[in-house]
């Protein structure tokens, strides 16, 4: 397979990805592109090579930004914005842990432990199915939490080395 090839392919295939990590297709392309391009690249380059519009390119690349998977460079000398992504890839999935969890689970936990203090009579079967259906999905909601804080927190190597232990 020819560099051009698999560029594509991993830009496509990045893309699909990142449908399930809650970011766009074209965000994930355009962060794919800049993962694998060896130097901080323009806004001019990002439509080329992917022969998408230049809101696009400016929408997604702020949402990148925002997410804190990409980043402005200032070459001196130019006038053009360039822009870069984060190229450890431990970085980038922990980040990417740090985004959804923010995003998704902290305003789900606050919103169950909401729900967990309904008015009503505990002894109602109704009001005390709810409670312990939402208490339940809470506790495991937290543990997730501990768990993810505890990845965001790690080392590449503990947590590697925790998954081998585990799978033995």
């Amino acid at each position: 397979m020819k560099l051009t090839e698999a560029k594509a392919q991993f830009i496509s295939s990045w893309g699909a990805f990142g449908t399930h990590w809650g970011i766009n297709r074209t965000m994930a392309q355009i962060h794919a592109l800049l993962l694998i391009s060896p130097d901080p690249i323009t806004q001019d380059d990002i439509m080329e090579q992917l022969s998408i519009s230049r809101g696009n390119v400016n929408m997604n690349t702020r949402d990148l930004i925002g997410w804190g998977l990409v980043e402005r460079v200032l070459i001196p000398g130019e006038r053009k914005e360039f822009f870069s992504a984060e190229k450890d890839i431990w970085k980038v999935a922990t980040q990417i842990i740090k985004e959804r969890k923010k995003r998704e689970l902290d305003p789900m936990l606050k919103l169950l432990a909401q729900l967990e203090q309904i008015e009503g009579d505990k002894k109602d079967r109704e009001v005390k199915q709810f409670t312990e259906t939402i208490s339940g999905i809470r506790k495991f909601g937290g543990q997730a939490d501990k768990v993810l804080d505890v990845m965001i927190k790690a080392d590449e190597n503990w947590v590697l080395n925790s998954l081998l232990k585990f799978f033995k």
